[in-house]
């Protein structure tokens, strides 16, 4: 049963761990792709625009040097360009006749025009002739003296590289951009895949539960952050759980231990009673059994009360006065032990009576059974609470075991002793019943005795307790 619970759980994780990796991986991939795109389209702007820049200084730089050489004379018959010069050169007369020309570009019309009665004296352009397979960028300047005369013009051009048609280099930055991200993708995936395995040890751990047991912590991993404090919490649940449960067994193995001794009480009495002939004096055993009625009654009772507690079952509440509710229940004692009352006017709390009664009623009962000569109960405010205490002058508790006399069941030596029929459920339900009203209840220190405290919001005005 538990192997099926596991393989059921692990398809449902592993997709949801497959949905978040896909989904952090495809929302990464797109925005880097936005990114590295619009970085790669200035890039490939910038890249035109620098090889253009080239381009033309070196067409300038071809056609000024060669305009020097014609003025000062030079052979007019001979074209050369340099290496690292524009390789198409021509020298166009007024008349737009083609006079000289490099060996690149001899016999083929002229490249460009420049209109001479308009005041045309430089041509700066990129041009596509037919003659050319491919464009290229053309400067040309005037020269007033040549040996063709004046107003001739000296036009130097070098085709444009391929990256700039808009093939080459975009294909290239294409290439480049599908790269980085396939490598951005994998790289994300690799990443939330190896974030994601101390969840995955974590899934696996609590889908093994069952067979590990209550007692088995997931592992916690040595880095900071979320995992860890999912690590942490998971762990800390695991704590909480286990002692629940742990309590709901002690719970469950007092209870059956205090209920069978009266059940068991009971039904011995009940059997010699109906054993014994018609004349034997039965009422003593009768009375037994009706103690240990009353006993299991009172267990009942307190379970009942402490699972409407567990639950939060909501009761009526109401503006009740500690100071006449403490005199009420003073009253209807009718111990040995005197009970000496300092109450303060008008401390009003915000509850229900019955719950409050049960309080008051458990604090007297455990004073009764503890004291010597005296029991002292005090009523005051003290700032926003309302504050009731419960002073013995009996033994009493350790610090050690001022804690333990409010787990469920808990009694100690000198408690059952003092009274074996009692159930210890008391002063856990006072306690569940003050915390429930937005209160405490914990024992204080003292010169001699038990000294409970008792602490509720105290109402002010017609409001709503702090």
């Amino acid at each position: 049963m538990t192997t099926g619970k596991r393989d059921h759980a692990r398809p449902w994780a592993r997709h949801l761990l497959f949905s978040v990796r896909g989904r952090a991986t495809l929302i990464t991939v797109v925005v880097s792709a936005l990114i590295l795109a619009l970085a790669l389209v200035l890039m490939l702007l910038l890249a035109r625009d620098w090889v253009k820049s080239m381009v033309e200084h070196e067409t300038e730089r071809t056609a000024e040097r060669i305009a020097f050489e014609l003025s000062r004379g030079g052979n007019p018959g001979i074209i050369d360009v340099g290496p690292d010069e524009a390789p198409m050169v021509q020298v166009v007369n007024p008349e737009e006749e083609v006079v000289a020309a490099s060996d690149a570009i001899r016999g083929r019309p002229a490249l460009a025009i420049a209109d001479l009665a308009r005041g045309e004296l430089l041509i700066d352009q990129r041009v596509c002739p037919d003659f050319l397979d491919r464009c290229v960028w053309a400067f040309g300047l005037r020269i007033q003296t040549s040996p063709w005369g004046s107003n001739a013009m000296v036009i130097a051009a070098a085709p444009l590289p391929g990256l700039l048609n808009m093939w080459l280099l975009p294909l290239a930055l294409l290439g480049l951009l599908a790269a980085l991200l396939s490598l951005i993708a994998w790289w994300t995936w690799h990443t939330i895949g190896q974030a994601f395995v101390p969840v995955d040890i974590i899934r696996a751990e609590m889908a093994d539960l069952d067979a590990l047991g209550l007692d088995h912590r997931v592992p916690v991993p040595q880095t900071s952050g979320r995992v860890k404090s999912l690590a942490e919490t998971v762990n800390a649940t695991l704590d909480r759980l286990e002692e629940a449960v742990t309590r709901e067994r002690r719970f469950v193995s007092d209870a059956s231990h205090d209920l069978r001794n009266p059940i068991t009480g009971l039904q011995t009495r009940l059997e010699f009673a109906l054993g014994e002939p018609d004349d034997a004096d039965w009422k003593p055993m009768v009375r037994g059994a009706l103690r240990d009625t009353r006993r299991l009654n009172d267990i009942v009772a307190d379970l009942l009360e402490l699972s409407r507690l567990d639950a939060r079952t909501p009761m009526p509440v109401e503006p009740v006065d500690l100071a006449a509710l403490v005199r009420r229940e003073v009253g209807l004692r009718a111990g040995d032990i005197p009970i000496r009352m300092r109450l303060e006017p008008g401390v009003v709390v915000r509850a229900n009576p019955v719950r409050l009664s049960r309080v008051l009623g458990n604090l007297l009962g455990n004073a009764e059974r503890h004291a010597e000569s005296r029991i002292e109960v005090t009523v005051a405010r003290d700032g926003a609470d309302a504050v009731v205490e419960v002073l013995d002058d009996g033994s009493g508790i350790p610090e050690e075991a001022r804690e333990r006399v409010f787990e469920r069941f808990a009694r100690l030596s000198e408690s059952r002793a003092r009274d074996p029929q009692g159930t210890g459920l008391g002063l856990p339900i006072a306690r569940e019943i003050a915390e429930v009203y937005g209160g405490s209840l914990r024992i204080a220190d003292s010169r001699r005795g038990a000294r409970f405290v008792l602490r509720l919001p105290l109402v002010t005005g017609d409001g709503p307790p702090r």
